[in-house]
């Protein structure tokens, strides 16, 4: 037990505390404060106070603060390389280059298959990563990615996948055997059986002669 909250200390002591409510914020949305201004989007966030997301007439109250600033691409969050990099570890992440400016992506993006071709995908969410240096698609996927707890769960899968691969060897695959002939014989029809002397002797066929003409 002790041995496990030390662990999960751990974790916590490995982001910075501005990060989880960082990922959990909502974004884009009407500043509460500044509801009748035209800048009231909400696109900016404050790694010293890590309360709501702010508008841009909001950092005022934040000069002296660390903020950064969230844009969107492909409906997804994304925030640029040279104003994180200042403040959290980004390596393994993969980085795009979206309008000139490197940027990275917030949270996971999952991808039902990836496309062909790809060698390298995110650990997390299996998203296809252009190169093969990266491990993550995501700021979030590398926080999911590097706790224990993940760890842990993929070393069981990998080992109940061992295990299941170790218990189906010859055994299985010879009963399995069995049950194709039982079944290739059952579709078979069965031969028919003759009594002793009940098989009729069938006379070859004669040449046909024609009927003489009237």
């Amino acid at each position: 037990m002790a041995n496990e909250l030390w662990c999960l200390q751990e974790e916590e002591n490995q982001w910075p505390l501005w990060l989880k409510p960082l990922l959990n914020e909502r974004f884009f949305v009407q500043c509460k404060s500044h509801v009748h201004s035209p800048k009231s989007e909400c696109n900016m966030y404050c790694l010293d106070c890590t309360k709501n997301s702010l508008c841009s007439l909001c950092l005022n109250d934040h000069k002296n603060h660390r903020t950064i600033q969230i844009r969107i691409s492909s409906y997804h969050h994304v925030i640029r390389v040279n104003e994180i990099q200042k403040y959290l570890d980004i390596s393994s992440i993969q980085t795009y280059v979206i309008n000139g400016a490197k940027v990275l992506f917030l949270k996971e993006r999952p991808q039902s298959r990836p496309g062909k071709g790809v060698t390298n995908t995110c650990k997390v969410c299996y998203r296809g990563l252009v190169e093969n240096c990266f491990r993550f698609c995501s700021i979030g996927c590398k926080v999911a990615g590097t706790s224990g707890s993940f760890e842990k769960r993929v070393k069981h899968t990998q080992n109940e996948s061992d295990n299941s691969c170790n218990s189906s060897g010859v055994e299985n695959n010879s009963s399995g055997a069995e049950n194709d002939n039982s079944n290739l014989q059952s579709l078979s029809p069965p031969t028919p059986q003759f009594p002793p002397g009940s098989l009729r002797k069938r006379h070859r066929k004669g040449i046909p002669y024609r009927s003489p003409l009237s």
